[in-house]
C-alpha cells in the first residue's frame, strides 16, 4: 500500500451551517501535485475504528503548498463529517491517501457540461481552475439549498457569470434535466456530482435521448449503508471475520488486516472487486454488471443479504 501522506490543519472556514472547508498543509516536505478532478481519503479515527472517507481536492491543482478540502456534516453520520465538524481544530494532524483521480475532465470534449448537486460542487473548482485557463468551453448548472448546500455560490458568480447556472430548491427552482442534455451540441461531455438521484437522474435522461455511455461521467462520494450483521468465510485460509451492522465489508476486512486496492470507497471505481463462492449478496454498487454480480461483489459498499455467511476468494 502507498505510504500516507502526514498533514496539518493550518486553517478551517464554516461556509455553511452544515458545510466546512479545510486547509491542509504538509508536515515535512511537499505534497504531491494533482490534477482536476482527483479526491484524497482522510484517515479519520472514529468510534474505535478507522473510516477513510474520500473528499475532493479544490482549488487550482498548481497549487502545491496547501490541498482544500470541504465535508458536509451528514445527518446520519457514522462518525467521519461529525467527527471533521465537531473536533477538528487548527493544528491537528491527519494522514491522507494520495492524490488519486477518478472523474478527470476528457481531452477531446468540445463542451463540458458540469452538473453539480450540493457538496457536489467540489470536484468542480478544480475543473473551473483548469478550463478557464485553457479558455475550454463550459457551462456549469448548479441544484442547492440556499443557505444550507450553496457553498461557494458568490464566488462562483463573480468568477462565471452567464456560464453559472443556479437552482434553488427552497425557491421551487428545478433543473429540468430532459430539456438540458437535449439541446447539447455534438461531442458535449457531461459530468456530474452530487446525491444518487441526481446521478440517477442524469444517466436515465441520457439514455433516453440516445446519449454514448463513453459522454458520461459521474462522482459519488457516498459512506456505505449500514445493514444487518454478517459474516465472512476468506478462502485462502478458512478465516472467520465478522462484519458488524454499523461497518462495511471493507473497513472490517483492514481492521483485521486484510488490505485491499481502493480508490472511491462507494461502489464505482471497481478496483476493490472481489470474487466470492457462496452467499447471498446486497450489491449496492454503480460499477458491476448483471452478470458479474453472480461471482464479484465491491466490499466497500456491498453486504451479506439479510445476514447471509459470504465466502470470499481471498
Amino acid at each position: 500500500m502507498t505510504a500516507a501522506l502526514e498533514v496539518q490543519v493550518a486553517g478551517i472556514c464554516q461556509l455553511t451551517p452544515v458545510v466546512r472547508e479545510f486547509t491542509l498543509v504538509p508536515v515535512d516536505g511537499m505534497l504531491p501535485g494533482f490534477s482536476c478532478g482527483s479526491h484524497v481519503q482522510v484517515h479519520i479515527e472514529a468510534g474505535g475504528r478507522t473510516l477513510r472517507n474520500a473528499y475532493s481536492l479544490l482549488g487550482d491543482p498548481a497549487d502545491r503548498d496547501h490541498y482544500r478540502i470541504a465535508v458536509r456534516l451528514q445527518e446520519a453520520s457514522r462518525g467521519g463529517s461529525r467527527f471533521m465538524h465537531e473536533q477538528l481544530s487548527v493544528g491537528d494532524r491527519l494522514r491522507l491517501s494520495p492524490p488519486a483521480n477518478l472523474f478527470a475532465p476528457h481531452s477531446r470534449a468540445r463542451h463540458h457540461l458540469l452538473i453539480a448537486g450540493g457538496i457536489g460542487i467540489t470536484p468542480f473548482l478544480s475543473y473551473i481552475a483548469e478550463l478557464q485557463a485553457k479558455g475550454a468551453s463550459f457551462e456549469l448548472h448548479y441544484a442547492y439549498r440556499a443557505g444550507l448546500t450553496d457553498a461557494y455560490l458568490a464566488s462562483l458568480r463573480q468568477r462565471l457569470g452567464e456560464r453559472l447556472h443556479g437552482y434553488d430548491s427552497l425557491q421551487g427552482q428545478r433543473l429540468d434535466m430532459g430539456r438540458l442534455l437535449a439541446r447539447q451540441k455534438l461531442g458535449t461531455h457531461a459530468y456530474v456530482c452530487g446525491p444518487q438521484s441526481l446521478l440517477d437522474c442524469v444517466r436515465e435522461q441520457a439514455a433516453m435521448l440516445g446519449w454514448p455511455q463513453s459522454s458520461l461521467h459521474w462522482e459519488a462520494f457516498a459512506a456505505p449503508e449500514p445493514g444487518a450483521a454478517f459474516s465472512v468465510t476468506l478462502t485462502s485460509n478458512g478465516r472467520q471475520i465478522d462484519v458488524p451492522a454499523d461497518s462495511s465489508l471493507l473497513e472490517t476486512l483492514e481492521a483485521h488486516g486484510v488490505e485491499l486496492p481502493n480508490l472511491c470507497r462507494g461502489g464505482v471505481c471497481g478496483q476493490c472487486a472481489t470474487g466470492y463462492s457462496s452467499g447471498e449478496v446486497e450489491h449496492r454498487d454503480s460499477y458491476l454488471a448483471p452478470a458479474e454480480r453472480a461471482t464479484t461483489l465491491m466490499p466497500c459498499v456491498s453486504r451479506g443479504r439479510c445476514g447471509s455467511a459470504l465466502t470470499l476468494n481471498l
